[in-house]
């Protein structure tokens, strides 16, 4: 039986940073995937205008995206990493992401009988 001298302390920090790196990882990775989702369906429609039916569907896919950009963002500064600039350069995060960064789609309302 091999028996861990460090203090607890620092086998707890050693847990937390190892958990902020994994949730650093799972949150970029979300962001990758929601970035491909949208690139995909402009990729779709690039030859030809996006119909007005689709419209809100690719809204949709900004939307996700910016809040997989504020899940990241809020991850990475909790971390003490507050330089945003890098994700931006390095996921190539288009504008319109960024400016709908954090916002929460309202709830659908209900249809009415």
């Amino acid at each position: 039986m091999s028996r861990d001298l460090r203090p607890p302390v620092d086998i707890l920090h050693y847990e937390i940073v190892q958990e902020q790196a994994s949730a650093l990882g799972r949150m970029g990775s979300a962001l990758e995937q929601s970035l491909a989702r949208l690139r995909e369906f402009d990729a779709a429609y690039a030859h030809s205008e996006a119909p007005a039916s689709m419209q809100p569907a690719r809204r949709k896919l900004v939307l996700e995206a910016g809040q997989a950009l504020w899940m990241f963002v809020v991850q990475r500064e909790a971390s003490g990493l507050r330089d945003i600039r890098h994700i931006m350069r390095t996921y190539n995060v288009p504008g319109e992401v960024q400016r709908c960064m954090g916002l929460v789609p309202a709830p659908s309302k209900p249809a009415s009988k």
